[in-house]
């Protein structure tokens, strides 16, 4: 059993078909990590892009009333992502698997 250290909270993880399901349901406010060029190839829909890179600068764009899912092309930076706005005092879940998961629709 890993040990964590104090005030390390665990991350709010959902899969892309459970992501994917929740969509058909409700909407949802998700937010994709990726690079521009990499967006372009494809998003979920209504997504909104806010490469990591320019996250920091951009965080006051999301409201911490709200939700988030961040996601990114495997899970990585969308969970680097995820600890950051979560240390901001932000709601956040991370899509594990990223876009190379997701079986949904794209736009």
């Amino acid at each position: 059993m890993a040990l964590r250290s104090r005030g390390e909270t665990t991350m709010k993880q959902l899969t892309a078909n459970e992501v994917k399901e929740l969509l058909t349901k409700q909407d949802l406010n998700i937010v994709d990590v990726r690079e521009v060029d990499e967006v372009k190839e494809g998003k979920i829909p209504g997504a909104m892009n806010i490469p990591l890179g320019l996250l920091e600068f951009r965080m006051h764009e999301l409201d911490k009333s709200k939700e988030y899912i961040m996601v990114c092309r495997s899970g990585g930076r969308s969970g680097r992502a995820s600890q950051f706005l979560e240390s901001q005092g932000f709601k956040i879940t991370n899509m594990t698997g990223g876009m190379l998961a997701w079986e949904g629709d794209v736009e």
